[in-house]
């Protein structure tokens, strides 16, 4: 029997949170006892990857496949129902706790080379829960290889007015551009937000919309996020600087969350090269976000 590596608590006034070694997950925020994020019990393997880290890429890349530096690459795909290598390498690896106190907690995983990404990785997480601002979150890699490596990153949380249906919520993002996908959620074309249909100004509940689109045109120096609630007289809220970001509306966690992942790429950048972030020997990357919550 497989004994789950222990999962890692931090409290700072108001704040809990749960970290799991599991892909260096999120597995529950609360504030004054209200869920901030969907959470999942630590033993489970939940559905919908939430709280993961998504490293060395986020998203999809489209049939597994992409050609770097001459070479064409296959990773294995995860995704059956689009054929797409999903959310990186990372997602279900043990990382190792390297260091921890009350409030904050780091996590290192090493990448190895292998088949489909001959790459060598160095990931550190480190969470870092305060008082005033709430939970932040870094995500730093280094090519600890002797090759330029392809790479991206993300993490997967779900925020959430406690658990609230997200129909009764109202969801605010200031993107003004969208990335269009077909059915099988392949990246089709950049189009603004408002002639998709899919702009999010924060003017009404989200009702029964569902997204799970990647958006762009994103303020320099930093954007918000924001899922408030009216009737919990509650707002979460996911502050990063990334150049993009993935909506999902969150049915795999029956519509009681929305997926707010910044990401440094968008979906299938191993194919298109948009945003790609190309790691030199020694080079660092590092995203970093912050979630909280205050009283409406």
């Amino acid at each position: 029997m497989t004994v789950p590596a222990p999962a890692v608590t931090l409290t700072s006034g108001d704040y809990t949170a749960t970290i799991v070694p599991v892909g260096a997950g999120l597995a529950g925020l609360q504030h004054r006892g209200r869920q901030v994020v969907v959470g999942h019990d630590p033993a489970e393997l939940p559905l919908g990857y939430p709280g993961a880290t998504l490293v060395p890429w986020p998203n999809r890349i489209t049939d597994g496949t992409y050609e770097y530096d001459g070479e064409t690459h296959r990773v294995p795909v995860n995704e059956h129902e689009t054929n797409a290598a999903l959310h990186g390498l990372a997602c279900w690896s043990v990382w190792d706790v390297v260091a921890q106190s009350d409030a904050h907690v780091v996590l290192e995983l090493e990448i190895a080379p292998r088949y489909g990404y001959p790459f060598h990785l160095h990931s550190r997480v480190t969470y870092r829960l305060d008082a005033d601002d709430g939970l932040g979150v870094e995500i730093t890699t280094t090519n600890i290889g002797a090759r330029t490596a392809p790479y991206g990153s993300s993490t997967h949380p779900y925020l959430t007015c406690d658990l609230q249906p997200v129909d009764e919520c109202v969801l605010r993002a200031p993107a003004r551009s969208v990335l269009t996908v077909d059915d099988r959620l392949r990246p089709v074309s950049t189009v603004p937000a408002a002639d998709a249909g899919l702009a999010l100004p924060g003017d009404a509940p989200l009702g029964d919309t569902r997204i799970d689109h990647a958006y762009t045109d994103l303020p320099t120096g930093g954007w918000t996020v924001t899922l408030t609630s009216a009737e919990r007289a509650l707002q979460v809220r996911l502050h990063a600087d990334a150049p993009w970001l993935q909506i999902y509306s969150g049915e795999l966690v029956g519509r009681r969350g929305v997926a707010v992942e910044p990401m440094t790429c968008p979906p299938d950048a191993f194919n298109s090269g948009t945003d790609l972030v190309e790691l030199a020997t020694g080079d660092s990357h590092t995203l970093r976000l912050r979630i909280d919550a205050v009283d409406v």
